[in-house]
């Protein structure tokens, strides 16, 4: 009987278990479709001669029975399945799956392929919003950016410039808006330059006139008499107003007013006289807004206040009597030898102080008269007025 069994004169394994050459019985392969079915009838056959012994029965003593060859079969299915690849066939398609799947990233603008593309046009944080969204919908950001625009037409692009240009309204808001701002700098500067800068010259050319009043008559350089238009002559003193200003001939405004000095009527119909004289109204005139402002608070003024002129020899003190709040620019009855609506009833020595009202305007005048208190001469020293 063991000429029925030619595998083991091949060196193969009984039912299949060969080394390395595959299972055969009979010359049949276990591996085609059938090949059990032939295997298990050949046994059947046999053993109906043998009168239903098996082949087993007659194996070599030295060799365990084996069991009939079975595929291993899963718990969920019986059914036949292909074959697991090799290890290397494995390896190879993986290899190609990641490359095609690579492939078709960068085809398609991968996200580091992207992240690329918009450091090299837009530096290492650069990258504008469009290009972000061209590369969310997977684009990439130059193929965004270098998409080809049509060319506009002639009318659209005559359309567009049209748009763009402003229209004659707009222009001519531009034009009225600029000579707005432009007028309003320019009030500015006026503004700053009367109530600043007039008062900064003026003072200090007041200062200054003061200041050479004082030196001359230390020295002996001016006699009291006859003074030409704009000269200096004598010091006003307003102890209550803090007041001390120079006063000059004259009531010009480029020469005397507007150097911050007061002036003296002294002529025509409005010449007054001076302090020394035995009887008149010694009439000054200043500004009391810009150029110095030495008038600015006479309105101040209360009946008994000081109202001191120091000349060369003598100070002429005298007490503040009345006041006229509003009148003309026309009314020069207030300069009278006995001024109208001061009060005074008979000739005697007299001042009158004039300025602009109200503030920062010329339309009316505002009066305030004194009366002659006291007469001291320089060398009995400085009056109480003065000194106190």
């Amino acid at each position: 009987m063991t000429a029925l069994r030619p595998e083991r004169e091949s060196g193969a394994h009984a039912y299949g278990g060969a080394g390395g050459q595959g299972s055969s019985y009979g010359g049949r392969s276990y591996e085609g479709p059938g090949a059990f079915g032939d295997w298990y009838g050949q046994e059947a056959a046999y053993q109906g001669q043998r009168g239903g012994e098996s082949w087993d029965a007659y194996a070599p003593a030295e060799e365990p029975p084996q069991a009939a060859y079975e595929p291993l079969l899963d718990d969920e299915t019986v059914a036949l399945r292909i074959p697991d690849p090799p290890r290397g066939a494995v390896r190879e398609d993986r290899s190609s799956s990641a490359a095609s799947s690579s492939a078709a990233s960068s085809a398609t603008g991968g996200r580091a392929a992207r992240r690329k593309a918009a450091k090299r046009r837009h530096g290492r944080h650069g990258g504008t919003h469009k290009a972000g969204e061209a590369a969310g919908a997977g684009l990439g950001g130059r193929e965004a950016d270098d998409e080809p625009r049509a060319p506009l037409s002639r009318v659209e692009a005559r359309r567009r410039a049209k748009a763009r240009k402003a229209s004659p309204a707009v222009m001519a808001s531009r034009a009225i808006g600029e000579v707005f701002i432009t007028t309003g700098v320019l009030m500015l500067l006026f503004v700053t330059y009367q109530l600043w800068w007039t008062n900064v010259r003026a003072q200090a050319q007041a200062g200054k006139e003061v200041s050479d009043l004082q030196s001359d008559w230390a020295n002996g350089k001016r006699n009291p008499g006859a003074f030409e238009p704009g000269q200096g002559f004598a010091l006003l003193h307003i102890p209550r107003l803090d007041v001390v200003v120079p006063i000059a001939e004259g009531i010009d405004s480029k020469r005397v007013l507007d150097r911050g000095m007061v002036g003296h009527y002294a002529e025509g119909a409005l010449k007054t006289a001076m302090p020394d004289a035995k009887a008149g109204n010694f009439g000054l005139a200043g500004h009391r807004n810009t150029h110095g402002e030495p008038f600015r608070y006479i309105n101040r003024l209360e009946p008994g206040d000081p109202i001191v002129v120091e000349t060369q020899d003598t100070y002429y003190v005298y007490k503040m009597a009345s006041m006229l709040p509003v009148t003309s620019p026309k009314n020069v009855s207030v300069l009278d030898p006995v001024p109208k609506g001061s009060g005074f009833k008979a000739p005697g020595r007299y001042i009158t102080l004039t300025t602009c009202t109200p503030e920062f305007t010329s339309k009316y005048r505002l009066i305030v008269w004194g009366k002659m208190a006291e007469e001291r001469p320089r060398s009995k020293g400085k009056p109480d007025a003065l000194v106190n």
